[in-house]
């Protein structure tokens, strides 16, 4: 039902020009790792591909503007309290679970928006989840979705959008092992950047945001 309903406005709404959606298996595990322009790319990517995606998303998201908030149900999203470490961890633990069920989970490393169109570094809980379970990554680029919400707006409007999906990638390393995460979600966001054309930035997003905002 979901599908049924987003698909068309997907569609109608952002004239997607979608590549490489052939590396998506049509059946088993894998995890969507995909840079992050716009609220709307947790909802706009699962609406996009003919299997169910499950996205996290800020608990602003669903609460703090009920357009978004809408889009994020209609998506299927999973909203996460961002600020705790523990709930960060029990989202990487149900996102486990899922992928061991054969199932698809997306999430965006760089953690937050991007502030302004650059690619930032990626945070590791990609890393960790596809060392644990085994499970290919498959790094996405999308474009244009800034232009369909734009920060500050809360009416979406019509913009043609691209999604790139790249070949699956599977890692070697141990998950518990910070050298490991490390090493992998780098390899991950350069896979990410190469189909994106994006400045890569080796700094997390959210610190830029936090300095912006005066915050320590």
């Amino acid at each position: 039902m979901v599908k049924f309903a987003a698909a068309p406005l997907a569609h109608a709404m952002c004239r997607p020009h979608v590549t490489g959606a052939a590396h998506v298996p049509r059946s088993g595990p894998a995890i969507l790792a995909a840079n992050h322009l716009s609220v709307l790319d947790s909802f706009l990517l699962p609406a996009l591909l003919p299997r169910h995606v499950t996205f996290t998303a800020k608990n602003e998201y669903f609460d703090g503007n009920p357009v978004s908030g809408f889009f994020m149900r209609l998506g299927g999203s999973l909203p996460i309290d961002r600020e705790s470490a523990h709930a960060a961890q029990v989202m990487l633990d149900e996102a486990a679970a899922l992928l061991e069920r054969g199932e698809l989970f997306g999430i965006h490393p760089e953690g937050t928006r991007s502030p302004d169109g650059r690619l930032y570094r990626g945070k590791v809980g990609v890393a960790w989840l596809t060392l644990k379970t085994g499970a290919p990554v498959l790094p996405v680029a999308l474009s244009g979705t800034e232009r369909v919400l734009p920060p500050g707006t809360s009416v979406p409007r019509p913009a043609r959008i691209g999604i790139a999906i790249g070949a699956p990638m599977r890692f070697d390393g141990d998950h518990t092992k910070a050298r490991d995460r490390r090493r992998v979600t780098d390899e991950i966001m350069a896979a990410v950047q190469k189909l994106s054309g994006q400045e890569y930035v080796p700094a997390y997003a959210s610190s830029l945001k936090a300095a912006a905002n005066g915050t320590p």
